[in-house]
């Protein structure tokens, strides 16, 4: 089927009360593995791509975006691709010719007067050409390889009140808040704030994007998503199935043909999908 927007799924989740869940693409069998996944749970999801492996496919945004959205368009889910944790206004600027219906702008690195200018900018720039646009405030951390962050150091949270005039600063149309999490967990120990969660809920007039979610709990995504969470990141986790199921197929049939590790790959993946799109229910 065509591609939907973002920008609609979000919409939808924000005002039925549920999540939808945005997994991280890094190769053809995560995306398949994705759009498998959704038609599974029977619902939507959104795919992205980072601006960490558009550099992994040597800087070139095309062909991974191309390959993406050819399989979500072959897919009977409705399904969006959305380009994420962009620093770079060069791939910004390429999101919309290759298809992205929204951008994850992150410029949250950046001290807050700056953040703020960087990501107006990028909004004024994106709402001229369609784009839904996508930004961070507080420090999720664990992206690119830096070492772990203490999710609940101080000042590493979203502070409501700031979070509610960067939004109206800005104009984004969605946040993703520091909340207890962090990327690259490979095991489910976050422990998340929900008090700030239902705090930045009723500060905030936009939908709360949760960054991390591999490293949450079911019970705690699910509270989550309940509090006002509305759009679900998920990289690790597939990751995580795709490489033991690797280890796992080689350990048992060493050989040199990729298909069939690739094969098992895919379909761990494709049930992790189907989990969580099942566990933030139908929306």
């Amino acid at each position: 089927m065509p591609l939907v927007t973002t920008g609609e799924l979000v919409a939808r989740a924000h005002a039925e009360g549920c999540g939808v869940a945005a997994f991280n693409v890094i190769t053809l069998e995560h995306a398949e593995a994705i759009a498998l996944g959704a038609e599974r749970a029977q619902a939507p999801a959104i795919l992205q791509i980072s601006q960490n492996a558009v550099a992994f496919h040597g800087g070139r945004l095309g062909p991974i975006a191309a390959a993406t959205a050819a399989v979500a368009r072959a897919s009977s889910a409705p399904l969006a691709l959305h380009l994420d944790h962009v620093t770079d206004p060069e791939l910004l600027r390429a999101a919309h010719p290759e298809g992205f219906s929204s951008v994850m702008v992150d410029a949250s690195k950046l001290p807050y007067a700056e953040n703020v200018k960087a990501t107006a900018d990028a909004v004024r720039w994106g709402h001229e050409r369609g784009l839904w646009i996508e930004a961070e405030l507080g420090e999720v951390g664990g992206k690119s390889g830096e070492p772990p962050l203490d999710a609940h150091a101080p000042g590493a949270r979203t502070d409501p009140a700031e979070a509610a005039a960067y939004v109206a600063d800005t104009g984004v149309d969605a946040l993703a808040v520091a909340v207890g999490s962090s990327h690259a967990m490979t095991t489910r120990t976050a422990s998340l704030d929900h008090d700030l969660i239902h705090a930045l809920r009723a500060a905030v007039p936009v939908p709360l994007v949760l960054h991390g979610s591999s490293g949450v709990p079911d019970t705690d995504l699910r509270t989550a998503v309940a509090g006002g969470v509305v759009k679900v990141n998920v990289g690790t986790a597939l990751n995580s199935a795709y490489t033991s199921a690797v280890r796992t197929a080689l350990a048992e049939a060493p050989g040199v043909d990729p298909r069939p590790y690739l094969t098992r790959a895919r379909q761990a993946m494709t049930t992790t999908v189907t989990h969580y799109l099942s566990l933030l229910g139908p929306c």
